[in-house]
């Protein structure tokens, strides 16, 4: 019974219906096919506002080149201690950037704040002999499962555009924390200030698909570039664009995004007091010995160990409610 990663979900049926759908004739090569060429439009109507939309093949490569169209070499990104630019990128956003630093910031159950981030570069003197930070990165949801409203957002943004700095969104959960809160995909996006985020798929039930969106025109003029040369261009990108397409268009993307979310909400309705942050989205953080790791294993449960004490359930579009209900009950009487 797994509960180790939504990395590790199927995909969905209209993601892999649309992939089949897609494999027919002759398209355009490099992003010159129809599916590809119609992702602009599809995507503004749904966030409410135009944008441009690259597609990638992994949520690291959506973060870092994005962040890369709006950090010079010098620059530096400002983000959470625990942010996963940070912690699981392996220097992805140095390399694709040509250098650019990361200054960390406080923040509780990584969810950032404006002290925090006044904080963390209060010492910075903004001279020539320091990087100069040029962006402000926060996640959607957080790395422990919480969930940034529009007015937090929209406070990080303005604090953000008052310094000169752009403001990026790791969105790898958007759509669970899109549904959580209930409010128009613009709420926390482009009406809050963000200037580019990555929308992730493969975690919700897409199949080897991620969206950079850019809500800035002149922050897409080098994205066909940064992506070809970072290997990101595959010749066969109908295929690609037309997973996301179908995310959107069937509405998959929502559904999908409520199952994980109300699966977690059960499990840490059930972990009680153990529980250690809010049940935001589909991630569970909970108090556990080694002992009481043990014996959930023991059970058959598979999951990350996090900080010492401290165990991580995720769940997914797909996890069965008889796994759902037999962590509950496991849980329940740790």
């Amino acid at each position: 019974m797994y509960f180790g990663s939504d990395n590790a979900a199927a995909a969905c049926p209209e993601v892999i219906e649309a992939v089949l759908a897609a494999n027919t004739g002759v398209q355009g090569a490099y992003d010159g096919d129809t599916l590809t060429q119609r992702l602009d439009g599809v995507f503004s109507d749904f966030f409410g506002r135009e944008c441009r939309v690259f597609v990638v093949g992994s949520g690291t490569a959506a973060n870092c080149l994005g962040l890369a169209a709006m950090v010079p070499p010098w620059g530096a990104i400002v983000c959470s201690r625990e942010a996963h630019i940070q912690v699981d990128e392996a220097g992805a956003p140095a390399f694709f950037s040509g250098g650019a630093s990361l200054v960390l910031a406080e923040a509780t159950a990584a969810r950032l704040t404006v002290e925090g981030v006044r904080a963390a570069v209060a010492w910075m003197r903004g001279d020539v002999h320091q990087v100069q930070p040029a962006a402000l990165s926060i996640t959607q949801a957080t790395e422990y499962g919480c969930v940034y409203t529009p007015g937090e957002v929209a406070a990080l943004g303005d604090e953000a555009k008052r310094r000169g700095w752009r403001l990026h969104l790791d969105g790898a959960r958007f759509a669970n924390a899109l549904v959580h809160l209930g409010c128009a995909p613009g709420d926390i996006t482009w009406r809050a200030g963000v200037d580019v985020m990555s929308f992730g798929f493969i975690k919700n039930g897409g199949m080897s698909a991620e969206a950079i969106v850019v809500f800035d025109p002149a922050l897409a003029q080098t994205l066909p570039h940064r992506k070809k040369r970072a290997g990101q261009m595959p010749s066969k990108g109908r295929y690609a664009a037309a997973q996301l397409l179908a995310m959107i268009e069937t509405g998959a993307w929502a559904r999908n995004a409520r199952a994980a979310n109300e699966a977690a909400s059960r499990i840490g309705a059930a972990a009680g007091d153990r529980l250690l942050h809010p049940v935001q989205a589909n991630e569970v953080f909970v108090r556990a010995s080694p002992e009481d790791s043990a014996a959930l294993r023991a059970k058959g449960f598979e999951f990350y160990d996090w900080a010492a004490g401290e165990i991580r359930l995720v769940t997914a579009w797909d996890t069965p409610e008889a796994h759902v209900q037999a962590l509950a009950a496991a849980l329940a009487v740790l």
